[in-house]
């Protein structure tokens, strides 16, 4: 997104929100502001507080503390069906039992759409996410990508402020995964509708996302752009979640080095010297891992260069780019 943050109209607002479960667990003291057109992804690993974020905006779990405002406007306390919000769960949630349309029909129909309206913006979603035809079929005749489809359009055709989805593409397997990024990421630009997104699957947050919120247990620990987190880090938690990592501790400190950024050169007048002892071809490019001291550090190379290397030889290490961090 190029416009400026401060040009853009802020679409939703977490202002000091809680929520608190019995036991302790729960988020607390969260504040964010989510601006319109925006994908914004939740990242974590379970339990880290991101899907209880999600579900308090949604409305399907009452906050302890703090607001919820959407369009400017307090909703904190209005049940799922008064929020401008639509959520796609992980499981479809689609009646088995009706047709496509029928499924699609149901949330229009309770706000009294007309038929001839409910017909053609049925027509019309189902040709955005790529399934036009499918009306008279069943869930049950669709495969877990389709369903999924099915499910964001019935979502959209509310026309939420906010879209929200919880792991929506957990079930399906890495191919489809990746095609419902693509659909997902299209839709969103083609409406410039703003969507939360929650995921524990860094691949997919990077992917998707204008902005991540990385969390770990309750906190936030960095929000940025795919590239920010990516290339600058702000804590070891962020450095070893996001992509693969090297961590080289090095007297006070540990030293973070992506292996893209480690050149491999001679031995002599390096800072790092070590021994090869794994070469791996991953298609377009060499993984390659080499003991230093007591670690092992995984650099990755262009075949041409990596076909210069041997198990067992001694290579130097240049460190291109990367982060320090104090020692824990």
């Amino acid at each position: 997104m190029n416009t400026e943050a401060n040009d853009r109209k802020i679409k939703l607002q977490l202002r000091d929100m809680s929520k608190l479960y019995d036991n302790g667990d729960g988020v607390a003291h969260i504040n964010l502001d989510i601006y319109e057109g925006e994908i914004v992804t939740f990242l974590g690993p379970s339990g880290c507080g991101k899907t209880t974020i999600l579900r308090a905006i949604g409305g399907f779990l009452d906050v302890t503390g703090g607001e919820i405002a959407i369009d400017g406007q307090n909703v904190a306390n209005l049940p799922p069906e008064k929020r401008p919000t639509a959520m796609v769960f992980q499981s479809y949630n689609l009646w088995p039992h009706m047709t496509i349309y029928e499924n699609l029909a149901f949330g229009l129909q309770l706000r009294k759409h007309p038929k001839a309206q409910i017909k053609q913006e049925i027509e019309d979603i189902l040709k955005l996410v790529s399934m036009p035809g499918c009306e008279k079929k069943y869930p049950g005749q669709l495969s877990g990508g389709q369903q999924q489809r099915i499910a964001i359009a019935r979502s959209l055709l509310l026309k939420p402020s906010v879209l929200l989805l919880d792991e929506p593409f957990s079930a399906l397997d890495a191919k489809i995964r990746q095609q419902m990024r693509e659909e997902l990421k299209k839709i969103q630009s083609d409406l410039g509708i703003t969507v939360i997104f929650v995921t524990h699957d860094q691949e997919e947050a990077m992917s998707l996302s204008h902005r991540i919120v990385v969390m770990n247990k309750g906190k936030f620990e960095q929000i940025g752009t795919p590239t920010e987190i990516y290339d600058k880090p702000s804590s070891k938690f962020v450095a070893s979640f996001i992509g693969e990592m090297n961590f080289v501790p090095e007297k006070n400190e540990i030293v973070a080095v992506r292996p893209e950024d480690i050149e491999i050169t001679e031995p002599t007048n390096s800072d790092y010297v070590g021994t090869v002892q794994l070469i791996m071809i991953l298609g377009h490019y060499v993984s390659v891992n080499i003991a230093y001291k007591d670690i092992e550090i995984k650099c990755f190379m262009v075949r041409e260069e990596a076909a210069k290397l041997k198990e067992g030889q001694q290579v130097g290490m240049k460190f291109q780019r990367f982060q320090k961090y104090g020692q824990e």
